[in-house]
């Protein structure tokens, strides 16, 4: 996992029959409640919405890439 200002990357391994809408939803609501918990007061300035994260997110398939590239590519965002 890794990320740039305005979003993340995270490399995860599901297999086929995961339903990755409702894994991407269930991570985005669990990760809003932590850090608007733990970090309250130093976001209170910046997020002032009802919701944390953006609805939208977008899921790629390695395709031929081997592991070891993805995580090369991820490790480096932001540089």
């Amino acid at each position: 996992m890794n990320g740039e200002e305005d979003h993340i990357h995270i490399l995860f391994d599901a297999p086929p029959q995961i339903n990755l809408a409702n894994t991407i939803n269930s991570y985005k609501t669990v990760t809003s409640r932590y850090i608007r918990k733990e970090f309250s007061e130093e976001l209170s300035t910046f997020y002032w919405k009802p919701y944390f994260w953006n609805r939208s997110y977008m899921i790629l398939t390695t395709g031929g890439a081997t592991i070891d590239v993805i995580k090369k590519y991820i490790e480096n965002q932001g540089e």
